[in-house]
C-alpha cells in the first residue's frame, strides 16, 4: 500500500499552562541529507531528550527537525525583602567592631551583604517544583500530538510538491516524444547522415583499411544515434512515476534517478547535429533541472 508523499519542511506548535508554569512547544522542519534532531531544553527539562528524539525518529526518515520548549512562570508575587535572621547577625557583628574602635556601618554596605534581600517568589520554591514536574509531563503528553501535526503539515506540503513534479515528469516526456519525432533523431535521418560520413571516410588520403573504416563507422553510428537515450529516458519517467505512485520516503532515490535523466539530457544535446533536436535537448535539460529542484524538498 502506497505511503503519502512527504516533504521536509513543516512547523507544529503546542502550548499550555500547569500551576503557576506556562509552556510552549514548538517543533520546526526544513530539508537536510539525514535526520538531525536538535533541541532547546530549559533548565529542568533535560528528561525530555531521548523521549522526544525517539518520538521524531518514530515519524521521520529525512530532515533537520529542531524543536524549542520554553517555561515561563505566571502570576509571580514579585518584590523582595530582607533576611531579618542574617541582617540581625550582622548587625551584632557590627555592634562589635564598633566596640573595637570600627567605624559604624553604612546602610548601602549592609544591603550588599549576599543574602540580605530575598526574591519575594523564593518561599514559592516547593510549589515551583511541583509546577515544574507537572509541566514535564504535561509536554511529554503533548509530543505525540505536536509530532503528529509537524507530520502532517510535511505531508500536505508533500501533496503540493507531487503536482509539481508530476508536471515536470509530463514535461520531460512531452519534450522526448518531441525528440522523437524529430529528422534527427529519425532513423532515414540517421541513414542519411551516416552516408555522408562514409562519403567523407571513403574519400580520405590515404585511405583507411576495411577493419579501421569498420570501426569509424561504429563510432559515427554510436554518436549520432540518440534513439538509446530516448530509450532510457521513457524508462526514466516511468521508474519515476512508480516513485511517485510508491510515496514515502523516496528523496534518496529520486535523487539519483534525477541524475540519470541528467545525463541522457546531456548526452542527447552532445550526440545531435540537428538544430531542431539540440533545442528540444536544451528545453529537456531546463525540465530536468527544475525536476531535481523540487525533489530536494522530498523526504
Amino acid at each position: 500500500m502506497s505511503e503519502p508523499l512527504s516533504s521536509m519542511t513543516g512547523f507544529a506548535r503546542a502550548e499550555g499552562v500547569v500551576g503557576a508554569l506556562s509552556w510552549v512547544f514548538e517543533a520546526r522542519s526544513v530539508n537536510g541529507k539525514g535526520l538531525d534532531v536538535k533541541l532547546r531544553l530549559p533548565s529542568g527539562f533535560d528528561r525530555l531528550d531521548q523521549p522526544l528524539r525517539q518520538a521524531a525518529a518514530a515519524r521521520f526518515k529525512r530532515g533537520n527537525v529542531s524543536v524549542s520548549i520554553s517555561i515561563n512562570r505566571e502570576n509571580a508575587s514579585g518584590g523582595y525583602r530582607l533576611n531579618r535572621s542574617l541582617v540581625e547577625q550582622i548587625l551584632g557583628l557590627g555592634r562589635e567592631l564598633e566596640g573595637m574602635g570600627a567605624p559604624p556601618q553604612e546602610l548601602g554596605s549592609l544591603l550588599a551583604v549576599r543574602g540580605v534581600i530575598e526574591s519575594g517568589d523564593d518561599g514559592a520554591a516547593a510549589g515551583e517544583t511541583e509546577d515544574r514536574e507537572a509541566a514535564l509531563n504535561a509536554i511529554l503528553a503533548a509530543a505525540d500530538g505536536v509530532f503528529d501535526a509537524l507530520l502532517a503539515a510535511r505531508r500536505e506540503e508533500g501533496a503540493r510538491l507531487l503536482s509539481t513534479l508530476t508536471g515536470h515528469l509530463d514535461e520531460i516526456e512531452r519534450l522526448s516524444h518531441e525528440a522523437a519525432g524529430t529528422a534527427g533523431a529519425r532513423v532515414e535521418g540517421l541513414r542519411s547522415r551516416l552516408r555522408q560520413q562514409l562519403e567523407s571516410l571513403l574519400e580520405a588520403s590515404p585511405p583507411l583499411s576495411e577493419e579501421r573504416l569498420a570501426q569509424e563507422l561504429a563510432l559515427l553510428a554510436t554518436k549520432i544515434d540518440v534513439r538509446e537515450e530516448l530509450d532510457r529516458l521513457s524508462a526514466h519517467i516511468a521508474s519515476a512515476r512508480s516513485m511517485l505512485s510508491e510515496g514515502g520516503a523516496i528523496g534518496r532515490r529520486f535523487d539519483f534517478l534525477c541524475q540519470e535523466f541528467n545525463r541522457e539530457s546531456n548526452t542527447l544535446c552532445s550526440k545531435s547535429s540537428d538544430v531542431a533536436l539540440t533545442n528540444i535537448g536544451l528545453s529537456l535539460k531546463v525540465a530536468v533541472d527544475q525536476l531535481r529542484e523540487q525533489v530536494q524538498n522530498i523526504e
